[in-house]
C-alpha cells in the first residue's frame, strides 16, 4: 500500500507496444522495487537457497490459488515434494507443512486463513483432508474409498490430477477416479457440506487430462485429449456442454455477469484464439490472438480472482518468431470482447523446461500475483517465486 501511496500519479499500463525488459540484477528477497517497464510493485517473495528450500521455491500452478483467504500467506513448492508456508507480507518462510507430499493438491479454505484442504499423494487412498496450518492439526473430512469401490471395485485414487479446484466456497469438488494402474474409471461430484457424492459418470476408460469444479459449483469440467475433448457437465452429469475439442492450458473463472466461464487457448483456430466460453449459455467469445506476424506464444491462465469477477491473469512464455507485445509477460485481461489488458510485469524467466514456466496465480481480490522466474539465468531449477 505504501508503495503506491508514494506514487500518486501511478496508472497501470495498457500499451500494446513491443517493450524490451532492461537488464536488472536479481533483487534480494523482500525488497520492493518498481518494475522497470510498468512501475508496478515487484518483490522477490522467496529465495530457495537462503530459505533452505530444496531445489527451487516456486508457485505450483496458475490454476491453484497460491494465497490464503486474507492473502496473508502463500504456498511454495520445493523440488523434493515438500510444501512450504510463506508470510506474504514479510516474505518469511514460516514452516514446512506437515502431511503434504508431492501432488497433495493443497486448496485454501475460502474464508478461514489458517485452513487448507489436501489429498493423499496422487489421490491414492481417496480421502480429502483438512489441515490447520497454524496448529498442525489434521482431520479427514471426506473418506470416499468405500463408496467409490462399491461402484468401481478397482478404484484406487480420487483426485483432480493436480490442475483442478473446488468451487469458490470450497463446497463442491469434481474428482477423477483411477484404478491402481491409472486406468480411468469415472468422475464424481462430492459435496463437502453433506459428505455425499451427488454425481457419478463412467469414463469408459477415456482418462481425463484433469478435472475441476467451476467457481459456482454448478459444473464439473472434464478436460481431455480423447474423443470427449473438454466438456462442462452439470453437477449431477445429466447435462453437458462441449467447450473445446481437446485439452489446453486454461482455467475456470467468473465473468462480470457472475457466470462461470472457461478461459483457454485454441491453437487450432486461425488466430490462436485466447477465448472464453460461458458454461451456462455455451457462447464462445474471442478475447485475444496468440498468433501475430508469424509468431506464437505458450501461456497459462489464472481465474482465481473470485472476488474481482470479470478478470483473469495471463502469463506467457516460450514465444516463437518475432517478439510481440504479449511475449514473456504477466498481464491482467478483462473478460469481454476487445478486452482491456494491463501490463503487470515481465517474468524475466528464460524458458528451460517445465519448472521455469511462470504459471502466475492471482489472489481472490486481484491485489497480488505470484509467479516464477529464473531471472534470465537459463537454469532449469534455479527458480523462485516473485
Amino acid at each position: 500500500t505504501t508503495f503506491y501511496e508514494n506514487r500518486p500519479g501511478f496508472a497501470l499500463s495498457t500499451a500494446r507496444s513491443v517493450d524490451t525488459a532492461p537488464t536488472l540484477s536479481r533483487p534480494a528477497k523482500g525488497a520492493a522495487l518498481a518494475e522497470p517497464n510498468y512501475q508496478t510493485c515487484l518483490t522477490r517473495a522467496a529465495d530457495h537457497q537462503a530459505d533452505r528450500v530444496s531445489g527451487f521455491a516456486r508457485n505450483d500452478y496458475s490454476r491453484r490459488q497460491a494465497f490464503n483467504a486474507d492473502s496473508s500467506k502463500h504456498l511454495v513448492a520445493a523440488i523434493d515434494g515438500h510444501w512450504h508456508l510463506y508470510d506474504a507480507l514479510t516474505h518469511t518462510r514460516v514452516k514446512v507443512l506437515p502431511y503434504l507430499a508431492g501432488d497433495a493438491e493443497p486448496q485454501w479454505h475460502a474464508t478461514q486463513p489458517d485452513l487448507l484442504y489436501y489429498l493423499p499423494t496422487n489421490g491414492m487412498g481417496m480421502q480429502i483432508n483438512e489441515l490447520n496450518t497454524a496448529t498442525g492439526a489434521t482431520r479427514v473430512i471426506g473418506d470416499l474409498g468405500a463408496r467409490l469401490k462399491a461402484r468401481w471395485p478397482g478404484a484406487n485414487a480420487a483426485w483432480t490430477k493436480s490442475e483442478g479446484s473446488p468451487s469458490k466456497d470450497g463446497r463442491y469438488w469434481c474428482l477423477m477416479v483411477d484404478d491402481s494402474k491409472w486406468n480411468s474409471l469415472g468422475v464424481i461430484t462430492w459435496d463437502r457440506d453433506s459428505d455425499t457424492v451427488v454425481g457419478w459418470m463412467n469414463t469408459n476408460g477415456e482418462r481425463p487430462d484433469h478435472v475441476s469444479m467451476s467457481p459456482s459449483g454448478n459444473y464439473c469440467v472434464v478436460s481431455g485429449d480423447g474423443a470427449r475433448g473438454t466438456v462442462a457437465y452439470s453437477r449431477d452429469f445429466s447435462q453437458q456442454t462441449r467447450l473445446l475439442h481437446k485439452s489446453e492450458h486454461s482455467d475456470l473463472a467468473i465473468d462480470a455477469n457472475g457466470d462461470d466461464v472457461y478461459v483457454a487457448v485454441d491453437y487450432q483456430s486461425n488466430a490462436g484464439d485466447i477465448f472464453m466460453t460461458n458454461l451456462r449459455t455455451g457462447v464462445r467469445t474471442a478475447l485475444l490472438s496468440s498468433y501475430a506476424n508469424g509468431s506464437a506464444t505458450a501461456l497459462h491462465i489464472s481465474g482465481k480472482a473470485f472476488n474481482r469477477p470479470g478478470w483473469v491473469v495471463l502469463s506467457t512464455y516460450g514465444g516463437t518468431g518475432s517478439t510481440q507485445w504479449f511475449h514473456k509477460k504477466i498481464m491482467a485481461v478483462e473478460l469481454k470482447p476487445n478486452p482491456q489488458v494491463y501490463n503487470l510485469a515481465f517474468s524475466r524467466t528464460a524458458s528451460n523446461g517445465y519448472w521455469t514456466e511462470p504459471v502466475a496465480s492471482v489472489n481472490r481480490d486481484f491485489t497480488k500475483v505470484l509467479f516464477n522466474s529464473n531471472w534470465g539465468n537459463g537454469s532449469s531449477t534455479d527458480v523462485d517465486a516473485y
